[in-house]
């Protein structure tokens, strides 16, 4: 083992892009572990969410962003880039995602902001097995490059784990000197009443699609060990009576089927059973009130 692979490294990585460019499917991925919730939909992570990856000296603190987006209406919005911002200000590295060809507006605004960052920027080129036609990538890097000072430009897929193995080695490179802030079983900031209710939260979004905008949040009333056996009761925050309506469904169904799939993936992550009950409220405005944000955790 060399000297420079036996020093004690740990040190933090924000995730950042745009929404939907596949930013919690590279931390899920990189750390061999579900943490971050994905959907097809944009916007799914709302909050910042440490995955903690410790291989034997080094220590990898990856912070998964909400996508910064250019779209500010609504309190909850600007939560989200707020909480993207922040996390670009104190890492010691930086991961920008970024969709295959594609370079967008909203891709160039990400790009400005790191123009203000004192952190080495690695350009991660995402869904690259997505591209039909491999040589159109090359020039896409080489415009890529004119675009952003960074150290590394990588075309990677986090889905299909291409080129992941080079990104860890250059994250680690890139690592100061330091000690562990985690101990080395520990996986994640986040408690298991904020793991929970983003389960239920990616169950809503992956089945309801484009039926349920943006104003449904997902909160945690009753988390309780009775013996081998977990209750979970959570409250799902609408803002409408026509969307408690949709996430209902026909006679119970559509809810029926969200708590089956969520009390799946909660009995793989807790390792008990689960009892899980579902309950819906309307809750109109939550979306654009400070306080109300504040009390369901999307606080600053």
């Amino acid at each position: 083992m060399t000297e420079k692979s036996a020093l004690i490294r740990c040190g933090y990585v924000a995730i950042v892009g745009r929404p939907n460019v596949g930013k919690s499917t590279l931390l899920n991925h990189m750390l061999g572990q579900k943490i971050s919730i994905t959907s097809r939909k944009p916007q799914t992570t709302r909050n910042n969410v440490l995955g903690i990856k410790t291989e034997g000296d080094t220590q990898i603190i990856f912070v998964d962003t909400p996508g910064l987006h250019l779209g500010q209406e609504k309190a909850i919005n600007r939560y989200m880039n707020r909480s993207a911002s922040t996390a670009m200000k104190d890492v010691d590295l930086i991961i920008f995602v970024v969709d295959r060809l594609i370079w967008t507006e909203e891709d160039e605004a990400v790009a400005r902001q790191l123009d203000h960052v004192n952190s080495p920027i690695i350009l991660a080129v995402n869904k690259v097995d997505q591209i039909d036609d491999k040589e159109t990538l090359l020039p896409h890097l080489q415009q890529l490059s004119e675009k952003l000072s960074a150290l590394e430009i990588i075309p990677l897929s986090a889905l299909r784990n291409i080129n992941l193995d080079r990104l860890e080695k250059i994250i680690v490179d890139q690592l100061p000197e330091a000690v562990h802030l985690f101990p080395e079983d520990q996986i994640t900031d986040k408690s298991s009443r904020f793991m929970a209710a983003e389960i239920v939260r990616e169950k809503i979004t992956r089945q309801l699609g484009d039926e349920l905008p943006y104003e449904m949040a997902v909160e945690i009333e009753e988390f309780k060990y009775e013996g081998q056996l977990l209750n979970i009761s959570a409250l799902i925050l609408v803002e409408k009576s026509g969307q408690k309506k949709i996430l209902i469904g026909d006679k119970g169904e559509r809810i029926k089927l969200i708590g089956t799939q969520a009390r799946i993936d909660m009995e793989k992550l807790f390792e008990s059973k689960i009892m899980l009950k579902l309950w819906v409220k309307i809750k109109s405005g939550w979306s654009d009130d400070e306080r109300a944000l504040r009390s369901l955790g999307y606080g600053d």
